[in-house]
Protein backbone atom coordinates (compact mmCIF):
# COMPACT_ATOMS: atom_id res chain seq x y z
CA UNK A 1 0.00 0.00 0.00
CA UNK A 2 0.82 3.75 0.14
CA UNK A 3 3.64 5.45 1.87
CA UNK A 4 3.17 8.44 3.70
CA UNK A 5 4.99 10.48 1.09
CA UNK A 6 4.26 14.25 0.93
CA UNK A 7 5.07 14.90 -2.85
CA UNK A 8 1.93 15.58 -4.69
CA UNK A 9 1.12 16.03 -8.31
CA UNK A 10 -0.74 19.14 -9.48
CA UNK A 11 -2.70 18.11 -12.32
CA UNK A 12 -5.66 21.14 -13.33
CA UNK A 13 -4.92 23.32 -10.89
CA UNK A 14 -6.20 20.47 -7.93
CA UNK A 15 -3.13 18.76 -6.03
CA UNK A 16 -3.27 14.86 -6.05
CA UNK A 17 -1.17 13.04 -3.17
CA UNK A 18 1.23 10.48 -5.04
CA UNK A 19 0.97 6.86 -4.51
CA UNK A 20 3.45 4.33 -5.66
CA UNK A 21 1.53 2.22 -7.76
CA UNK A 22 1.85 -1.71 -9.03
CA UNK A 23 1.78 -1.78 -12.69
CA UNK A 24 -2.57 -2.23 -13.30
CA UNK A 25 -1.71 -4.48 -16.63
CA UNK A 26 1.68 -6.18 -15.48
CA UNK A 27 1.65 -9.01 -13.64
CA UNK A 28 4.27 -9.20 -10.64
CA UNK A 29 6.62 -11.14 -11.97
CA UNK A 30 8.16 -12.45 -8.97
CA UNK A 31 4.99 -13.76 -7.77
CA UNK A 32 3.09 -16.99 -7.50
CA UNK A 33 -0.30 -17.92 -9.05
CA UNK A 34 -2.44 -15.98 -7.16
CA UNK A 35 -5.44 -17.72 -4.81
CA UNK A 36 -7.87 -15.87 -5.78
CA UNK A 37 -9.02 -15.35 -9.16
CA UNK A 38 -7.41 -12.80 -12.14
CA UNK A 39 -8.70 -9.40 -11.23
CA UNK A 40 -8.25 -6.88 -14.45
CA UNK A 41 -6.31 -4.27 -14.49
CA UNK A 42 -9.06 -1.74 -14.52
CA UNK A 43 -10.50 -3.27 -11.49
CA UNK A 44 -7.04 -2.37 -9.74
CA UNK A 45 -6.92 1.27 -11.42
CA UNK A 46 -10.54 1.76 -10.64
CA UNK A 47 -9.71 1.58 -6.90
CA UNK A 48 -6.41 3.61 -7.51
CA UNK A 49 -8.42 6.37 -8.43
CA UNK A 50 -10.38 6.36 -5.38
CA UNK A 51 -7.42 6.30 -3.79
CA UNK A 52 -6.17 9.46 -5.43
CA UNK A 53 -9.50 11.29 -4.88
CA UNK A 54 -9.63 10.41 -1.35
CA UNK A 55 -6.44 11.40 -0.48
CA UNK A 56 -6.61 14.59 -2.82
CA UNK A 57 -8.39 17.86 -1.97
CA UNK A 58 -10.85 17.27 -4.91
CA UNK A 59 -14.71 17.71 -3.72
CA UNK A 60 -17.72 16.73 -5.22
CA UNK A 61 -18.49 18.55 -8.33
CA UNK A 62 -14.37 19.14 -8.64
CA UNK A 63 -12.70 18.85 -12.34
CA UNK A 64 -10.03 16.05 -12.36
CA UNK A 65 -7.11 15.21 -13.91
CA UNK A 66 -7.54 14.15 -17.68
CA UNK A 67 -7.55 10.56 -18.35
CA UNK A 68 -3.65 10.95 -20.19
CA UNK A 69 -2.27 12.92 -16.65
CA UNK A 70 -4.14 9.96 -14.79
CA UNK A 71 -2.66 7.57 -16.61
CA UNK A 72 0.95 9.14 -16.38
CA UNK A 73 0.62 8.87 -12.99
CA UNK A 74 -0.53 5.58 -12.02
CA UNK A 75 2.10 4.21 -14.70
CA UNK A 76 -0.32 2.38 -17.05
CA UNK A 77 -2.12 2.83 -20.06
CA UNK A 78 -5.01 5.08 -21.41
CA UNK A 79 -7.19 2.37 -22.46
CA UNK A 80 -7.18 0.85 -19.07
CA UNK A 81 -7.58 4.05 -16.97
CA UNK A 82 -10.76 4.83 -19.63
CA UNK A 83 -12.25 1.31 -18.66
CA UNK A 84 -11.50 2.23 -15.10
CA UNK A 85 -13.52 5.16 -15.97
CA UNK A 86 -16.44 3.53 -17.03
CA UNK A 87 -16.98 1.02 -14.04
CA UNK A 88 -16.44 4.65 -11.26
CA UNK A 89 -19.10 6.03 -13.41
CA UNK A 90 -21.61 3.54 -13.23
CA UNK A 91 -20.90 3.43 -9.44
CA UNK A 92 -22.14 6.86 -9.26
CA UNK A 93 -18.67 7.73 -8.20
CA UNK A 94 -17.45 10.21 -10.91
CA UNK A 95 -19.05 12.03 -13.64
CA UNK A 96 -18.31 12.29 -17.34
CA UNK A 97 -18.72 15.45 -19.15
CA UNK A 98 -18.21 15.11 -22.91
CA UNK A 99 -16.13 17.42 -24.12
CA UNK A 100 -15.79 18.55 -20.72
CA UNK A 101 -13.89 16.67 -18.85
CA UNK A 102 -14.33 13.83 -15.36
CA UNK A 103 -15.27 15.35 -12.21
CA UNK A 104 -15.98 13.77 -8.63
CA UNK A 105 -19.63 12.99 -8.43
CA UNK A 106 -21.97 15.28 -6.37
CA UNK A 107 -24.37 12.19 -5.28
CA UNK A 108 -26.21 12.39 -2.54
CA UNK A 109 -24.64 8.13 -2.10
CA UNK A 110 -21.66 8.66 -1.61
CA UNK A 111 -20.67 7.31 1.57
CA UNK A 112 -18.30 10.23 2.68
CA UNK A 113 -20.75 13.22 1.76
CA UNK A 114 -23.99 11.17 3.91
CA UNK A 115 -21.98 10.34 6.87
CA UNK A 116 -20.01 13.38 7.25
CA UNK A 117 -22.92 15.07 7.74
CA UNK A 118 -24.30 12.48 10.28
CA UNK A 119 -21.03 11.49 12.39
CA UNK A 120 -20.17 13.47 15.48
CA UNK A 121 -16.49 12.69 15.93
CA UNK A 122 -17.24 13.64 19.89
CA UNK A 123 -20.73 12.09 20.40
CA UNK A 124 -19.33 8.46 22.10
CA UNK A 125 -22.77 6.93 20.84
CA UNK A 126 -21.47 7.23 17.14
CA UNK A 127 -18.24 6.22 18.06
CA UNK A 128 -19.66 3.16 19.90
CA UNK A 129 -21.61 2.27 16.68
CA UNK A 130 -18.66 3.37 14.65
CA UNK A 131 -17.05 0.36 16.03
CA UNK A 132 -19.89 -1.71 15.35
CA UNK A 133 -19.89 -0.88 11.68
CA UNK A 134 -15.97 -1.71 11.47
CA UNK A 135 -16.74 -5.09 13.49
CA UNK A 136 -18.74 -6.51 10.61
CA UNK A 137 -17.20 -5.15 7.55
CA UNK A 138 -13.45 -5.56 8.52
CA UNK A 139 -14.35 -9.11 9.92
CA UNK A 140 -15.48 -9.67 6.80
CA UNK A 141 -12.84 -8.26 4.26
CA UNK A 142 -10.81 -10.50 6.48
CA UNK A 143 -12.60 -13.43 5.71
CA UNK A 144 -12.69 -12.81 1.92
CA UNK A 145 -8.66 -11.89 1.59
CA UNK A 146 -7.96 -14.96 3.22
CA UNK A 147 -9.71 -16.86 0.16
CA UNK A 148 -8.91 -14.33 -2.29
CA UNK A 149 -5.59 -12.77 -2.11
CA UNK A 150 -2.94 -12.64 -4.47
CA UNK A 151 0.73 -12.90 -3.43
CA UNK A 152 1.38 -9.78 -3.39
CA UNK A 153 -1.75 -8.06 -1.57
CA UNK A 154 -0.51 -10.71 1.20
CA UNK A 155 2.93 -8.96 1.19
CA UNK A 156 1.27 -5.42 1.59
CA UNK A 157 -0.65 -6.71 4.57
CA UNK A 158 2.45 -8.17 6.60
CA UNK A 159 4.24 -4.99 5.73
CA UNK A 160 1.58 -2.95 7.21
CA UNK A 161 1.98 -5.04 10.62
CA UNK A 162 5.82 -4.80 10.97
CA UNK A 163 5.48 -1.15 10.04
CA UNK A 164 3.32 -1.51 13.17
CA UNK A 165 5.71 -3.25 14.97
CA UNK A 166 8.43 -0.71 14.27
CA UNK A 167 6.25 1.91 15.35
CA UNK A 168 5.73 0.47 18.68
CA UNK A 169 9.09 -0.68 19.34
CA UNK A 170 10.94 3.05 18.49
CA UNK A 171 8.03 4.27 20.67
CA UNK A 172 6.73 6.73 17.18
CA UNK A 173 2.99 6.72 17.45
CA UNK A 174 2.58 8.67 14.19
CA UNK A 175 4.68 5.48 12.51
CA UNK A 176 2.35 3.33 13.92
CA UNK A 177 -0.84 4.53 13.14
CA UNK A 178 0.80 4.54 9.30
CA UNK A 179 1.26 0.94 9.68
CA UNK A 180 -2.07 0.66 11.52
CA UNK A 181 -4.24 1.86 8.89
CA UNK A 182 -1.61 0.28 5.99
CA UNK A 183 -2.56 -3.34 7.64
CA UNK A 184 -6.16 -3.04 7.40
CA UNK A 185 -6.77 -1.29 4.08
CA UNK A 186 -4.19 -3.56 2.54
CA UNK A 187 -6.93 -6.62 3.70
CA UNK A 188 -9.30 -4.46 2.31
CA UNK A 189 -7.98 -4.62 -0.90
CA UNK A 190 -7.12 -7.96 -0.70
CA UNK A 191 -10.95 -8.79 0.08
CA UNK A 192 -11.30 -7.81 -4.15
CA UNK A 193 -14.50 -6.15 -2.78
CA UNK A 194 -14.63 -2.33 -3.99
CA UNK A 195 -17.21 -1.56 -1.73
CA UNK A 196 -15.95 -3.08 1.28
CA UNK A 197 -12.41 -1.05 0.32
CA UNK A 198 -14.70 2.17 0.35
CA UNK A 199 -16.50 1.99 3.70
CA UNK A 200 -13.54 0.70 5.52
CA UNK A 201 -11.82 3.80 4.06
CA UNK A 202 -14.22 5.90 5.17
CA UNK A 203 -15.03 4.23 8.76
CA UNK A 204 -11.06 5.10 9.67
CA UNK A 205 -11.53 8.60 8.54
CA UNK A 206 -14.18 8.72 10.78
CA UNK A 207 -12.30 7.29 13.49
CA UNK A 208 -9.34 9.22 12.84
CA UNK A 209 -11.47 12.40 12.87
CA UNK A 210 -12.60 11.09 16.49
CA UNK A 211 -9.27 10.47 18.17
CA UNK A 212 -7.96 13.96 16.29
CA UNK A 213 -10.99 16.22 17.57
CA UNK A 214 -12.83 13.85 20.25
CA UNK A 215 -10.25 11.50 22.14
CA UNK A 216 -6.83 12.83 21.07
CA UNK A 217 -4.01 10.44 22.51
CA UNK A 218 -6.99 7.60 23.37
CA UNK A 219 -5.18 4.78 21.74
CA UNK A 220 -1.89 3.89 23.20
CA UNK A 221 -2.32 1.54 25.83
CA UNK A 222 -3.50 -1.37 23.56
CA UNK A 223 -0.87 -1.22 21.03
CA UNK A 224 1.59 -4.21 22.22
CA UNK A 225 -1.51 -6.39 22.33
CA UNK A 226 -2.53 -4.83 18.82
CA UNK A 227 1.20 -5.99 17.36
CA UNK A 228 -0.35 -9.82 18.77
CA UNK A 229 -3.70 -9.78 17.08
CA UNK A 230 -2.42 -7.95 13.87
CA UNK A 231 0.32 -11.07 14.03
CA UNK A 232 -2.77 -13.50 14.38
CA UNK A 233 -5.13 -11.96 11.53
CA UNK A 234 -2.44 -12.00 8.99
CA UNK A 235 -1.26 -15.93 9.86
CA UNK A 236 -4.97 -16.70 9.14
CA UNK A 237 -5.12 -14.95 5.70
CA UNK A 238 -1.81 -16.40 5.03
CA UNK A 239 -2.94 -19.94 5.61
CA UNK A 240 -6.35 -19.13 3.86
CA UNK A 241 -8.05 -19.92 6.89
CA UNK A 242 -11.44 -17.61 6.13
CA UNK A 243 -13.66 -17.86 9.24
CA UNK A 244 -10.25 -17.99 11.69
CA UNK A 245 -9.60 -14.44 9.85
CA UNK A 246 -12.88 -13.18 10.52
CA UNK A 247 -12.43 -13.97 14.01
CA UNK A 248 -8.95 -13.08 14.70
CA UNK A 249 -10.51 -9.69 13.25
CA UNK A 250 -13.14 -9.50 15.74
CA UNK A 251 -11.47 -9.65 18.68
CA UNK A 252 -8.93 -7.32 17.57
CA UNK A 253 -11.73 -4.47 17.15
CA UNK A 254 -13.36 -5.82 20.36
CA UNK A 255 -10.41 -5.23 22.26
CA UNK A 256 -9.42 -1.64 20.59
CA UNK A 257 -13.24 -0.70 21.59
CA UNK A 258 -12.51 -1.74 25.05
CA UNK A 259 -9.25 0.44 25.08
CA UNK A 260 -11.36 3.24 23.84
CA UNK A 261 -13.73 2.72 26.72
CA UNK A 262 -10.91 2.13 29.44
CA UNK A 263 -9.77 5.65 28.80
CA UNK A 264 -12.86 7.12 28.30
CA UNK A 265 -13.28 5.91 31.83
CA UNK A 266 -10.47 6.97 32.77
CA UNK A 267 -11.03 10.88 31.50
CA UNK A 268 -14.69 11.03 33.02
CA UNK A 269 -14.03 9.50 36.13
CA UNK A 270 -9.48 9.82 37.04
CA UNK A 271 -7.31 6.48 37.33
CA UNK A 272 -9.13 5.74 40.14
CA UNK A 273 -12.34 4.98 38.04
CA UNK A 274 -9.93 3.42 35.60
Amino acid sequence: MRGDAEDASVMDGMAIESVTPTPADEPDAGAAPARGTYRPGYELVAEQILELIARSPLRPGDRMPTENEIAAQLGTSRTVVREAIKILSALGRIRVQKGRGLYVADDDGMLGRRWDGFFLPTDLDHVYMLFEFRRAQESEASRLAAIRATPLELRAIEAGAQLCQEGHVTQQPALFGRGDDEFHLSIAAASHNLFLVATIREARRLLMQSATIGLHGTVGGHAAEAIDEHAAIYQAIRDGDAEGAAHAATVHLDNTLEDYRREIQRRVFGDEGS
